[in-house]
C-alpha cells in the first residue's frame, strides 16, 4: 500500500503557500506582471531576453556569430589578455536584463538573485565544475553601509548554494572608495579601481592555490574584475575564473549610457 504521507505533506505545503501567494502574487522578473510562478518571465519579456551561447571565445566568453574552429580566441584576448583564465555571462546587457540587474541593485529586488543565478550556472557549467571557492566583487564598506547589501554577494550566494561550493564573501576587500564607474571612459575605469582590492591577510588561507570562481552583476568593460582578480593572485589564488549575470557585449559599451552600469 502506497505511503499516504507524501501527499498530505504536498498538500499541507501547498495550504501553507497560499495566503502568500494572494498576498504577494507571483510577478515577472522583468515587468512585473502578474505570472505563474515566482522567478519567471512573461510571454512579453522573454523574447527580449538574449542568453550567450557557444560558439564564443574560450577565454572571454564573447560569443561568435560563427563557429571559429577549436581554440579560436576573440581580438580581445589576443590583443589584450587578461588576469583571469576565463570569462563567462548568462545573457546579454540590454533590454529585460538590464531590468533585472538595475532592479537588484537599485531597486532592492534581492528575491532576484536566486533566479538570475540559475542562468548563471547554465552560462558557467565547466567554470562551477572547476572551481573551489565562489567569491563576489566586493562593496567598499562605506557602500556598503548606505545600501545594506552586495548584489555581486547576493548572486555569489546564490550560486555557491545551487552549485554546492564554498562561499568566501570576506575574501577579499576593497580598500578604496572608487567613483561610480557610470559615466567613465574604459581607462578611466581602469584607473579608477587600480589598487582599490587586498587580499587580508587572515583571509589567504581560504583562497590559497585554489581557483576561485569570481562573481560580478556585469561585465562592462572588465576593469573591476580584472583589478580583483590581480589582488586575489597576489593574495596566493592559484587560478581565477570570472562568473556574472549580464555582459555588455564589445561594440554596446558608451561611457555616456547612465544606465549602462
Amino acid at each position: 500500500m502506497a505511503d499516504p504521507m507524501p501527499d498530505i505533506k504536498s498538500i499541507a505545503r501547498k495550504a501553507l503557500g497560499w495566503p502568500a501567494r494572494l498576498l504577494f502574487p507571483p510577478v515577472c522578473a522583468g515587468c512585473r506582471r502578474h505570472v505563474s510562478q515566482p522567478g519567471v518571465l512573461c510571454g512579453a519579456c522573454w523574447p527580449k531576453l538574449r542568453l550567450l551561447e557557444r560558439p564564443w571565445c574560450p577565454v572571454m566568453g564573447t560569443p561568435f556569430i560563427h563557429h571559429m574552429g577549436e581554440g579560436f580566441l576573440s581580438a580581445e584576448a589576443i590583443a589584450d589578455p587578461p588576469p583571469f583564465e576565463r570569462a563567462r555571462a548568462a545573457v546579454a546587457y540590454s533590454g529585460v536584463a538590464r531590468q533585472m540587474v538595475q532592479g537588484l541593485k537599485y531597486q532592492d529586488r534581492t528575491d532576484l538573485a536566486p533566479w538570475m543565478a540559475r542562468w548563471m550556472l547554465r552560462a558557467g557549467a565547466e567554470l562551477i565544475a572547476e572551481a573551489d571557492v565562489v567569491v563576489p566583487v566586493p562593496l567598499h564598506w562605506r557602500r556598503f553601509f548606505r545600501r545594506q547589501f552586495n548584489q555581486s554577494a547576493e548572486l555569489a550566494r546564490a550560486v555557491s548554494q545551487l552549485g554546492g561550493l564554498p562561499f568566501a564573501p570576506s575574501a577579499v576587500r576593497r580598500v578604496k572608495l572608487t567613483r561610480q564607474q557610470v559615466g567613465l571612459e574604459r581607462r578611466e575605469r581602469e584607473e579608477n579601481v587600480r589598487a582599490a582590492f587586498r587580499v587580508p591577510e587572515e583571509a589567504e588561507i581560504e583562497i590559497a592555490g585554489r581557483r576561485v570562481l569570481l562573481i560580478d552583476d556585469v561585465y562592462t568593460t572588465g576593469a573591476t574584475v580584472r583589478a580583483v582578480a590581480k589582488a586575489l593572485k597576489r593574495g596566493g589564488a592559484g587560478a581565477v575564473d570570472v562568473l556574472t549575470f549580464a555582459r555588455v557585449l564589445p561594440g554596446d559599451f558608451r561611457a555616456d549610457e547612465s544606465a549602462t552600469i
